[in-house]
């Protein structure tokens, strides 16, 4: 079986949030989603699990971070082009997501990060590995 990694969030409106998803390209698995989480799928090996704090909370061993007002964690997804970087930020933003930072360009990655309506900070990155610095530098 392949490495997969399944990325679990808790989000307060289940519904509005599977919509924010569907616009940035995540695809619904029915099977494995009901009316208190939702499989959304990035990739074959790359899935998101959105789910209501209730549910949420039958796997927590803390409380769940306050997202909007703290940072828990940053997720990032990688594409094909900056085209796709821009049309998956623009798509998040219009259906409500927020920017909280310009767009960065570091010559041979540009990135994006937008936050959902609870805060989860995701980082969408373009990188041109024909760009890549042959040389690291030492700070």
């Amino acid at each position: 079986m392949a490495k997969q990694i399944f990325i679990n969030l808790a989000v307060k409106d289940l519904d509005k949030s599977m919509d924010f998803y569907q616009q940035m390209g995540f695809i619904n698995n029915p099977q494995f989603s009901d009316n208190t989480a939702k499989c959304m799928v990035w990739s074959d090996n790359i899935f998101l699990m959105i789910m209501t704090h209730d549910k949420f909370n039958t796997f927590a061993t803390k409380p769940i971070a306050d997202t909007k007002n703290n940072l828990a964690g940053l997720f990032s997804l990688s594409v094909d082009s900056i085209d796709e970087m821009n049309k998956i930020t623009n798509q998040a933003i219009k259906v409500g997501g927020s920017e909280p930072n310009e767009m960065r360009d570091y010559g041979f990655m540009q990135q994006r990060t937008i936050e959902d309506f609870d805060g989860h900070t995701w980082e969408i990155f373009y990188l041109d590995t024909n760009k890549l610095p042959t040389e690291q530098t030492n700070n």
